[in-house]
């Protein structure tokens, strides 16, 4: 096999923007070119904390994803949907992982990311007996916009109805409005995605077409 005549450049560009403290690297063509490269096989994202930086999946590989710390008691039947971690809890581990400044911009985000769930019941149009099961997850990574503060993608499962019969979805989301969705009638295989975005984290959003997603 031919060695790739790039490799060593864009191997210095991802240390490069892992030792700059803004992600930043030169606005050359060469350096553009290397960039490019990086970003088509999903080696750098675009930073969620610097304006203009980057950011390598490799420097994102031991960041913690944050989830409902019963979620693999639900999946295995030891414990009831209803009783999962708050989002709101969720939520704050999340903004408590993060620097002081980068949790205070994570903050003006919690209603759009952790916030009640009545309306996914109110789009559908369906009159329910208690809010739907919802349940929310932060994984490090980027769409088609940066990710929230940290670079990280937020999403959940949840039921479209509060019926006990009701279909499922998993969501994904960026700072934006870069979307993925997955759809399945039962909750096992909802929660069971879930667990499966979270095991493959990082990632940007465009890969989750390879777990069934449609991204948008």
């Amino acid at each position: 096999m031919t060695p790739d005549p790039h490799a060593q450049f864009d191997h210095t560009i991802l240390e490069m923007i892992e030792q700059s403290p803004i992600g930043a690297v030169p606005f050359t063509p060469a350096y553009r070119d290397a960039l490019s490269r990086l970003y088509a096989s999903h080696q750098v994202y675009a930073s969620a904390d610097h304006k203009g930086g980057h950011v390598t999946a490799r420097s994102l590989a031991g960041a913690p994803s944050f989830f409902a710390d019963n979620l693999a008691d639900v999946i295995a039947g030891r414990t009831t949907p209803d009783s999962l971690e708050a989002n709101a809890k969720i939520f704050d581990r999340y903004v408590h992982s993060l620097a002081p400044d980068r949790g205070a911009t994570a903050e003006t985000m919690r209603l759009t990311v952790a916030g009640r769930v009545a309306h996914h019941r109110a789009k559908h149009g369906v009159t329910a007996a208690h809010d739907p099961v919802h349940t929310l997850i932060l994984v490090p990574g980027a769409g088609s916009h940066p990710g929230l503060p940290g670079n990280y993608l937020y999403g959940s499962a949840f039921q479209l109805t509060g019926d006990s019969n009701s279909p499922w979805a998993v969501h994904m989301h960026d700072s934006g409005d870069g979307t993925a969705i997955f759809d399945t009638p039962a909750m096992q295989e909802a929660l069971a995605k879930l667990q499966e975005v979270i095991d493959c984290a990082p990632f940007t959003m465009v890969e989750l077409e390879t777990l069934g997603f449609r991204v948008a």
